[in-house]
């Protein structure tokens, strides 16, 4: 089953997670077979939100569309057999260190 691992960072804290914690990481999972893909996002400040409005208008504006404490940094989509070794995945994730956190989510098959 495929899971979608959303990786977020506390907004107030410096993480400890060096680069060679998230090669090690990806290395890991790609040598276990797991990974499918996965990225990190660019920096929060050249974020887009566009909303359209029920006149179907677009209204764009940068940055996020909402203040929060922890910001998505990136996300990876792995293929294991179940929800307890999705969690094992995303526990071994260096985002969920340091005040961060990985969201766990199925990824629904139509």
């Amino acid at each position: 089953m495929k899971y979608m691992l959303l990786i977020y960072a506390a907004s107030d804290q410096q993480s400890s997670c060096t680069v060679e914690d998230w090669i090690a990481h990806e290395k890991e999972m790609k040598d276990a077979g797991v990974l499918v893909s996965g990225h990190s996002l660019a920096d929060l400040v050249t974020a887009t939100t566009v909303q359209v409005g029920p006149d179907g208008k677009r209204a764009v504006t940068d940055g996020p569309f909402a203040e929060t404490r922890e910001v998505l940094g990136g996300y990876e989509i792995i293929d294991v057999p179940d929800l307890d070794a999705a969690l094992e995945w995303a526990a071994k994730c260096p985002g969920s260190r340091d005040g961060g956190a990985v969201v766990v989510r199925p990824i629904a098959e139509f």
